[in-house]
């Protein structure tokens, strides 16, 4: 059940198309486009706008691993890219992972609050709390250290340790960035970003990592706008339906469980209803809920606003 928000996905996508041409042609001087693609939803929406606005022969499609992420990403990309057309390249960065020391810096911040993490052998993973509806809780983050006999062991982070962790993990989207910009640039392209409004706005994006781009076609969309467009532009169904990652760390990790404690067809329900200054009584209404826990999902957004705020300005100068 959804908010009536009046919203066209097939008017949308074909102004975006024609935005993603003239903001990069007319606005940016650019001959064509640059994307990394991970087989998520965003990026391949995002792909298929940029080949409907520029034609296949001017989008170049990269994708950028590291000994962390799914096999799955790399197979769906591929496809996608064989099915455009395009030209796709890829870049592994775990050596350069490996340089400036990502992998052991967070490793040992992991051991610090599970003695027990063997990183040769355990994956593991960062989640935040999952009964969001059940009572209003902070966002603090645990280590969910997996053994390979399935055993699981949950510790708490302290803020140190989280600090630790998401500046190392953080160093991939800027390894990704870099590499971006490098065909870009020796291209005369500009980078596109697949940022959506949930991303954008909550602080679910790494300050000049996936957030250092030349435009963002799809960032004031919510998630679940981004899946109606890829329905409608042809995104191949089983990258729809694929559940949405980080695939960030060795363990899979859902957006859900590691950031927004919510499925998405909830969150921006509520979200978008807030926004429209809808009564909460009228949201719990919608959506069945007690308005006890829409005050819960309500104060949750609000909280990732006021803490990611600096992530979205821009450098600031006397």
């Amino acid at each position: 059940m959804t908010m009536n928000t009046g919203f066209n996905p097939v008017a949308e996508a074909g102004r975006l198309v024609e935005w993603v041409r003239t903001t990069c042609i007319s606005t940016l001087k650019r001959e064509g486009g640059v994307i990394g693609v991970s087989g998520g939803i965003d990026s391949a929406t995002v792909l298929q706008l940029a080949v409907n606005a520029l034609g296949p022969d001017k989008v170049i499609v990269l994708m950028l691993p590291d000994r962390d992420s799914s096999p799955d990403s790399a197979v769906l990309a591929e496809e996608m890219a064989r099915k455009l057309g395009v030209k796709a390249f890829v870049r592994d960065i775990t050596p350069a992972l490996e340089g400036f020391g990502c992998y052991e810096s967070r490793d040992l911040a992991v051991k610090s609050a599970v003695p027990e993490f063997d990183p040769a052998t355990d994956k593991f993973k960062i989640v935040l709390p999952q009964n969001l509806l059940g009572e209003a809780s902070l966002n603090i983050f645990s280590a969910v250290v997996i053994k390979p006999d399935g055993r699981q062991i949950r510790r708490r982070l302290s803020p140190t340790q989280v600090n630790e962790i998401v500046a190392a993990s953080n160093l991939k989207q800027r390894a990704r960035m870099m590499t971006l910009y490098h065909e870009a640039e020796r291209r005369n392209y500009a980078v596109i970003g697949t940022g959506n409004k949930n991303e954008h706005d909550l602080g679910f994006f790494v300050k000049y990592g996936d957030g250092g781009v030349d435009m963002q076609p799809i960032r004031h969309l919510f998630k679940t706008q981004v899946y109606a467009i890829a329905r409608e532009i042809g995104v191949p169904e089983e990258i729809i339906k694929r559940p949405p990652t980080t695939d960030t760390y060795p363990a899979d990790t859902t957006q859900e469980e590691f950031f927004y404690r919510l499925p998405f067809e909830l969150l921006d329900g509520i979200w978008e209803a807030f926004e429209k200054e809808v009564p909460a009584e009228k949201i719990a209404s919608t959506f069945n809920l007690q308005v006890g826990q829409v005050n819960n999902v309500i104060a949750d957004l609000k909280d990732k606003q006021r803490t990611t705020e600096y992530l979205r300005l821009a450098p600031l100068v006397p």
